[in-house]
């Protein structure tokens, strides 16, 4: 299983690059997004893999960092969800895009993404919320970002700590980053702005 490729960039069509790796060219599996990120032909580029086999055929998805590759995997455990509808999610809406919509149980945006139908963007929204844990950037060993920290005052700083509290993130680190988003868009900003802020904080 082919996890990770680093080599050049030889060619790049719609939605595939072929990835030169020591004279070897492995063509890899793009979302739109990750395309439009590449660097020019003939630079060096890293992706994480994940490796499709069937009887036939062995397919390479590629994509920036390990973190969107467990966004695509978790996408896939949804009912109705292949690599296809995964990949098309993860070009129309960023990571921090996505988390946002499913902490706000945004069905319409994740809809957005070509071949996304509201049933399936209902399903999505629905089913990730409970595997957020695991896709939470915060819960890597060493990776908190700040110690327990007092809750924001105002009713959409609560709702925004309790949003990215119910995705996986620690309590402090979610306080912290509201107040970091309180900052930057001010006191009257919408729970939907702080979170999208504090989503984008806690990222880094």
């Amino acid at each position: 299983m082919i996890g990770k490729l680093t080599g050049k960039v030889d060619t790049v069509s719609l939605n595939a690059a072929i990835i030169d790796v020591s004279g070897v060219g492995y063509e890899v599996t793009l979302g739109a997004r990750t395309i439009s990120n590449l660097p020019p032909v003939g630079e060096s580029v890293s992706l994480a893999i994940d490796t499709h086999m069937k009887e036939d055929s062995v397919r390479l998805y590629g994509f920036a960092d390990e973190h969107e590759r467990g966004w695509f995997q978790a996408l896939q455990t949804v009912q109705g969800v292949g690599a296809k509808v995964a990949l098309a999610v993860l070009g129309a809406l960023s990571i921090t895009d996505l988390a946002n919509a499913v902490a706000l149980q945004d069905k319409a945006a994740v809809g957005r993404a070509p071949g996304v139908g509201p049933k399936v963007a209902g399903r999505i929204v629905a089913e990730l919320k409970d595997k957020m844990p695991v896709l939470a950037p915060a819960l890597v060993p060493g990776g908190g970002k700040a110690p327990a920290a007092a809750l924001p005052e105002g009713l959409a700083a609560r709702d925004a700590v309790s949003a990215l509290t119910n995705l996986g993130y620690p309590h402090g680190d979610a306080a912290s980053a509201v107040t970091a988003a309180i900052a930057k868009a001010g006191r009257e900003a919408r729970a939907e702005e702080l979170i999208r802020l504090g989503l984008k904080d806690l990222a880094q």
